[in-house]
């Protein structure tokens, strides 16, 4: 960690042991910062409830529903679920290693500079902290975007109403207006907001679940949900890349939903600073957040599939959702706006606490320089102790990349393909730097310079670690194919050109400017 701090703070704490909080801050300064956030105010369950709360089964799932019937169907729905599962928790298990051993807000920015060659760190630093910034906004935008898109969908029951894209647009700036003035002004209103979000969520999903599948007409067959392939991905009389192409990239294409769905753990890296015990509560709440969410998120998928009426018309609703017609046609007109309530609701908590997570890594990042205008952006507001600057930059760069479409058919999907495609290549990156691929003898030196936290995977930690770098690096292209077939300027698949901007400006800017005055963390103070 570098120091170009005007002054260096020399700051006594209690050794580690005597008193939890005093280990909790004699860690973080261990690490060069202060303690200026919240102090310690939140449990491991707490924790836990923010990532799991991110992760929102019943935001992602719902949100991508269309897309994954189109991209696949139901087996690839159901089995890509599994695949991608297994394959998250290799990602959180060395996620939460690397978040025992280093417990800050600034997540996986902070741990590239610690983990690379101390020549290098500067750079790692500046790399990972810009796909992390990129992927947290994306994720931002593909929560909040969604919660308006349902909630514009809601209004259309029992009455005459119909969206537009401009209207469904103004629904989202009013959403991300809300959610912002709930982490300016109701910082102490969301810890008692997360453990209402974790229930709703957990009885939230099941009460759903058990309602369509008790109240459906009829129900699809084991074949039907576990077997059929479909290839909607041709519009406009066009083919469909398994035509095309192939089906296998159907399939690998149509794992979005579910990778997408289960992103965001990051989130209990983020919130460490403000966690009693964050060396383990941190590192036990990415685990749990994802095994939790796999198991529901499952439940649910197989839930919804199941209690399809007839699939055509769920795929071609009038709604706009084939969710919402999944309820219209099991539990009826009022029952569809409790259970599209309940939907809503996940929606708007998710997204509510995915700027709380954003604001702590724009706010970690803008500490140590490394956004423009990080002199305003890194102040912590001293009456509410919360990043109130960056809780608005977050809704602003949300708002930003929201407003593609107005003109694109494809921009939500995209949206969520660059949400995954930043927060993973930022997770993935300093896998890479904990097990150097190159030689093996720099690889075993890195791991000997590892200092382990309380939590660690032993002899499993460098093949686990490379097992989560290859599925990373594979989804980091796939998300980038087309989605559509005709490829035009409606159905762009524009991840490749938001991960484009990013990837020119960190390098272009690096290059041109910050790597003359950017020294990665900066430590603040220094144990006595």
């Amino acid at each position: 960690m570098s120091d170009h701090s005007a002054t260096l703070e020399k700051v006594e704490f209690a050794k580690p042991g005597l008193t939890d909080d005093g280990a909790d801050e004699f860690e973080l300064a261990r690490m060069g910062y202060k303690q200026e956030l919240n102090s310690r105010r939140t449990g491991c369950l707490k924790n836990f409830g923010v990532s799991f709360s991110i992760i929102s089964v019943i935001t992602g799932i719902p949100s991508l529903f269309l897309y994954g019937l189109n991209t696949g169907g139901p087996a690839v729905m159901v089995w890509g679920w599994v695949i991608v599962a297994c394959a998250t928790m290799l990602v959180g298990l060395a996620m939460a290693e690397i978040c025992s051993a280093h417990p800050t807000s600034g997540g996986p920015y902070f741990w590239a500079a610690m983990l690379s060659d101390p020549g290098n760190a500067p750079l790692a630093s500046w790399i990972t902290g810009w796909f992390n910034l990129l992927g947290q906004v994306a994720v931002t935008t593909g929560i909040s975007f969604g919660c308006a898109n349902f909630l514009s969908t809601l209004c259309t029951f029992d009455t005459s109403f119909t969206p537009t894209s401009r209207t469904t647009m103004g629904v989202y700036a009013a959403i991300l207006v809300s959610q912002g003035l709930i982490n300016t002004f109701g910082v102490y209103l969301l810890k008692h907001l997360n453990n209402i979000s974790v229930w709703w969520h957990a009885v939230g999903t099941t009460s759903l679940v058990i309602a369509i599948l008790a109240r459906a007409p009829s129900h699809q067959s084991a074949e039907f949900v576990f077997r059929t392939f479909i290839d909607n991905t041709g519009i406009s009389s066009s083919e469909g890349w398994g035509a095309r192409a192939s089906h296998a990239y159907v399939c690998v294409i149509g794992i979005l939903m579910a990778q997408y769905t289960l992103t965001g753990f990051d989130a209990s890296a983020h919130m460490t600073e403000e966690t009693h015990n964050a060396a383990m509560a941190g590192s036990i709440g990415i685990i749990m957040a994802i095994g939790v969410s796999a198991v529901l998120g499952w439940f649910l998928v197989l839930g919804l599939l199941f209690s399809i009426q007839n699939l055509d018309n769920t795929i071609a609703s009038p709604t706009g959702q084939p969710v919402a017609q999944i309820f219209l046609d099991t539990v009826g007109n009022h029952g569809a706006i409790v259970l599209m309530v309940i939907v809503i609701g996940a929606m708007y908590f998710c997204g509510t606490f995915s700027i709380t997570s954003n604001s702590r890594m724009m706010f970690a990042f803008a500490r140590d320089g490394g956004i423009p205008g990080h002199t305003f952006f890194r102040k912590v507001d001293s009456k509410r102790a919360t990043p109130v600057r960056t809780v608005w930059l977050a809704c602003a760069l949300s708002f930003l990349l929201g407003l593609p479409s107005l003109g694109s058919t494809v921009a939500f999907s995209a949206a969520t393909s660059i949400a995954t495609i930043g927060l993973y290549i930022s997770y993935g990156k300093w896998f890479l730097l904990r097990n150097d691929p190159i030689p093996i003898a720099l690889r075993v030196f890195y791991r000997k310079r590892f200092m382990r936290g309380p939590f660690h995977l032993g002899a499993f930690s460098i093949p686990i670690a490379v097992a989560a770098v290859t599925w990373i690096a594979f989804i980091a292209i796939v998300f980038l194919l087309p989605q559509v077939n005709p490829v035009n300027s409606q159905t762009l698949n524009y991840a490749a050109v938001a991960v484009g901007i990013v990837i020119v400006y960190s390098v272009g800017f690096w290059i041109l400017s910050a790597r003359k005055w950017f020294v990665g963390p900066v430590r603040q103070t220094s144990v006595e």
